[in-house]
């Protein structure tokens, strides 16, 4: 959503802000005279009864063909792109605001400049941008994209991009402040040009007036750099170089040609910049642009193309055809862990892609794919906060509940999306005190993807898990994503095996021993990979667990450990 804004006066800051899960992206002011409501506080799973979802069904009117039976959660589908598409009215391929070129064009910045940009913990972006953006495989996932949970739907249930998956695809931080700006009329955009670039009045003006409005084009942004640099004014040529950073990345628009100059404010003292959360605000125009796109009147998608690309790499393997750098390290952000020239993404049409997200199962997914880059990019408790995000008037929703098994728990049924009544400053300060609202973890997956027995009946009621007509037909036997298995599927390397002294000797049946010694290993590995510790899931209850596990196997205690792939317990 391009926007003129700047942090708002405190009085307004003061008032309430009418915040609705159908459409938080635009935050109104609400009456000042109206009883506040307190936000809130998160139900636990726990509380929800196990036919809350079929209760609500009934209580609803009749769903949509294809889409939700019960339409209570996805009130907005009549106006979604799914609703449209499975109605037979096809929408052309999304054009992408894709800008990597421009970003390796320029090129890293001048040695005089490289430290306030790499103080700025900005500089990661520099290298991560793809050059080419898959249209068919982003469209296929912004058809599954819903405003209301902030969530892609699938036939294994929801996933979204995460605070953690900024964090490792990105390295930019996700701690940290957000940033509010103040209206920013045409003549307040000219004078910060003159102020913080050094151009002249005469120069600003013309440069909005072509743009209409207060932008700038991301050339004439590139020639300023370069003009400040000839000149030795290093200050101006690193906020140059960052507005146009950040125009071709974060905040990448519909235009595809210009950034938003309001953006400069966050630029103005360089030493502060390192203090925002880059990664929420990364994470919101995401969001927010993703919104925008899933409505069926749109046709373009703008933000940061690579953090969504990248992030379908990542998780979805067996959909997107991906060409990894055999030389990448890990010292580096995920995301420049892939190849994307026109060479290697492959030009395959939305309906194909379709087909594959109709086909998916659960082990296709890979739930957690960052375990061997937790040495350099540590987990953080934060990524499970729940709540509003915003960057400047831009609020989104963050519901980590409804995709807890890409933080290693079983999912169960998440609490209804709600409507709260919320100021400005309640969004930062809920934020401020995030420990307060994390996501209760649950029990802890044995295997990736495991969720409860109730959970996938209840999400094919209020969610529309297919695309096409032919898979909905007779989708799963009673409607079920098929489940992993309870036992891990361990590589089968050198496997002990215990003779029954009432079996036969050539008996091949593996002992229970080894099974609870896997279940165990799971959970310790799980535990081990996301290094950090949270609600319901302490180091001493998964201990607990898995001394139940080891004592429910026989009097005598005897287990027989799995030969496994070696654990590095030194990751955090």
């Amino acid at each position: 959503m391009d926007f003129a804004c700047r942090r708002p006066t405190t009085s307004a800051r003061r008032q309430r802000v009418a915040v609705t899960a159908d459409h938080v992206d635009e935050l109104v002011i609400a009456d000042p005279d109206v009883q506040d409501d307190p936000m809130e506080a998160p139900t636990a799973v726990e509380d929800i009864p196990a036919d809350a979802g079929a209760e609500a069904a009934e209580d609803q009117p009749q769903g949509f063909s294809g889409g939700p039976s019960d339409p209570s959660v996805l009130t907005a589908y009549a106006d979604h792109v799914a609703c449209s598409v499975w109605t037979g009215e096809e929408r052309p391929e999304l054009k992408l605001s894709l800008h990597g070129r421009k970003v390796h064009s320029l090129g890293r910045p001048v040695p005089a400049i490289e430290g306030l940009i790499a103080g700025t913990r900005l500089s990661p972006l520099i290298a991560c941008s793809v050059d080419t953006g898959d249209r068919g495989l982003l469209s296929a996932f912004v058809e599954r994209w819903h405003r209301e949970t902030s969530s892609f739907h699938l036939p294994v249930g929801e996933l979204t991009i995460t605070l953690d998956d900024v964090s490792s695809l990105l390295h930019l931080p996700v701690i940290g402040d957000f940033h509010a700006f103040e209206p920013l009329h045409v003549d307040d955009a000219v004078q910060m040009l003159v102020d913080l670039l050094m151009v002249s009045p005469e120069s600003a003006r013309a440069e909005t007036v072509q743009c209409r409005g207060p932008y700038v084009r991301l050339q004439w942004v590139r020639d300023i750099y370069q003009h400040r640099c000839q000149t030795g004014h290093w200050t101006t040529a690193a906020r140059a170089y960052l507005l146009h950073l950040l125009g071709c990345t974060l905040f990448a628009n519909k235009s595809a040609t210009n950034v938003h100059v309001v953006y400069l404010e966050a630029l103005r003292d360089l030493s502060m910049i390192d203090r925002y959360a880059w990664g929420v605000a990364a994470l919101v125009h995401m969001y927010d642009q993703l919104n925008d796109a899933s409505m069926s009147h749109n046709r373009q998608l703008g933000g940061y193309i690579t953090l969504l690309q990248c992030w379908i790499y990542e998780h979805f393997p067996s959909v997107a055809e991906s060409t990894a750098d055999q030389d990448y390290d890990e010292a580096s952000p995920r995301a420049c862990r892939w190849i994307t020239t026109k060479k290697t993404v492959k030009s395959i049409r939305t309906p194909s892609y379709r087909e594959r997200l109709d086909r998916l199962r659960i082990p296709d997914v890979c739930w957690i794919p960052y375990g061997e880059h937790r040495e350099v990019r540590d987990f953080h408790v934060r990524s499970c906060y729940s709540g509003l995000l915003c960057w400047g008037p831009v609020a989104v929703y963050y519901r980590p509940e409804r995709v807890v098994r890409q933080f290693g728990y079983t999912q169960t049924i998440p609490v209804p999306p709600v409507d709260s009544w919320v100021s400005y400053d309640d969004i930062h300060d809920r934020w401020m005190h995030y420990e307060d609202h994390i996501v209760p973890a649950g029990e802890v997956c044995v295997v990736p993807g495991a969720c409860s027995s109730d959970y996938i009946d209840w999400f094919f009621r209020i969610s529309h898990p297919f695309m096409t007509p032919g898979h909905a037909v007779n989708p799963l036997p009673h409607g079920h994503a098929p489940q992993p298995r309870v036992v891990p599927q361990a590589l089968q390397t050198d496997i002990p095996r215990v003779s029954d002294p009432g079996a036969s000797s050539t008996s091949t049946e593996e002992p229970r021993h080894a099974e609870v010694c896997d279940d165990i290993a799971e959970r310790l590995e799980r535990h081990l990979s996301l290094g950090v510790v949270t609600h319901g899931s302490s180091t001493h209850e998964v201990i607990e667990e898995c001394l139940k596990l080891a004592r429910s196997v026989s009097q005598d205690h005897l287990v027989y450990v799995r030969c496994r792939r070696k654990w590095r317990t030194d990751q955090a």
